[in-house]
């Protein structure tokens, strides 16, 4: 579907904006090849398809914002706009695009549940999701998370896991405690990856903005302004996941996911996400999500895996 947008450049100079020559105008025109743009005094028209048209929407505003702080929008700070990921609204949009990842990869929710869980995160300040291998649980909080960050909605990312060891022992593993500790946390990487050009992902996690670790690490912290995911909760214990739950700042929202059917804690240890899940079930301000088989997104193989082994729920 044609979709016409005209955006002003409000008090941005055009000379500021669009560079000498329209060097940077020139740029911009590249990068959206599909599209087309008239730059008419203060304004700038845009004519194309409808994703096209709120990704350059997305680019575009961050050139003015950069321009109105700054003054000018040097050549490198345009190549660095476009080749950063861009948002667009959820809702706007058939596919449902919640992240425009690096090389231009559309990072969306693909199934009826994952955009359940688009509609509660939107609606509610906490949400429990738990669902089987490759449902894509992990991966729509990632984007969820990288979508409020974008959107300035919070002013850092954090994402955790329980150590816990699935059969292996990590007191055996080679390195200092944090490479000991990175495998654990390695999904929660790749899903980043997938949506944050490689020096910006760098930059934000060595400022902080981006902050991942152990569950244990949580202890004692007010996590304000944040989009915080609690990952693989299963294997959180109790008093775990209480400790967690009690971190919860103002303006921060709260993802806990999880697969029940994989619980790696030692026996006769119950799971905190299984407790979380049937204690606050009626407190106002927290959804759960449940996926299933249908949601499962890997290899097909995967699918049928989980069937067989879903007979036998841990």
């Amino acid at each position: 579907m044609t979709r016409e947008k005209t955006i002003s450049l409000g008090s941005v100079s055009p000379l500021d904006l669009f560079g000498v020559n329209d060097r940077n105008m020139k740029a911009i025109a590249k990068h959206f090849p599909k599209l087309r743009i008239v730059a008419r005094g203060e304004e700038v028209k845009v004519i194309g398809d409808d994703v096209s048209v709120l990704e350059f929407s997305a680019r575009f505003k961050e050139m003015l914002e950069h321009v109105e702080e700054y003054g000018s929008l040097a050549q490198t700070e345009v190549d660095r706009i476009l080749s950063d990921g861009a948002i667009v609204p959820v809702g706007t949009g058939k596919d449902d695009v919640l992240v425009f990842g690096p090389g231009g990869l559309l990072i969306k929710a693909k199934t009826a549940n994952q955009r359940k869980i688009v509609t509660a995160v939107n609606t509610n300040d906490m949400v429990f999701i738990i669902g089987p291998a490759g449902s894509g649980k992990t991966y729509t909080a990632v984007a969820l998370a990288v979508r409020a960050w974008k959107r300035k909605e919070v002013k850092r990312i954090i994402l955790t896991r329980p150590a816990v060891e699935a059969g292996e022992s990590i007191g055996f593993l080679p390195g200092d405690m944090k490479e000991k500790l990175d495998p654990y946390l390695q999904p929660l990487y790749d899903a980043l990856m997938d949506m944050i050009p490689p020096i910006k992902l760098k930059e934000m996690l060595e400022t902080g903005v981006i902050q991942i670790a152990p569950l244990g690490f949580m202890r004692g912290r007010t996590l304000d302004h944040a989009f915080v995911i609690l990952d693989e909760a299963q294997n959180s214990t109790d008093p775990q996941m209480r400790m967690f739950l009690t971190r919860m700042g103002n303006s921060a929202k709260f993802i806990i996911t999880g697969d029940v059917t994989q619980v790696d804690l030692p026996k006769r240890t119950a799971s905190g996400l299984r407790k979380a899940w049937d204690a606050l079930q009626h407190v106002k301000g927290i959804a759960f999500i449940e996926l299933d088989g249908k949601d499962i997104i890997r290899h097909p193989l995967v699918k049928r895996i989980v069937e067989v082994y879903g007979k036998d729920e841990v």
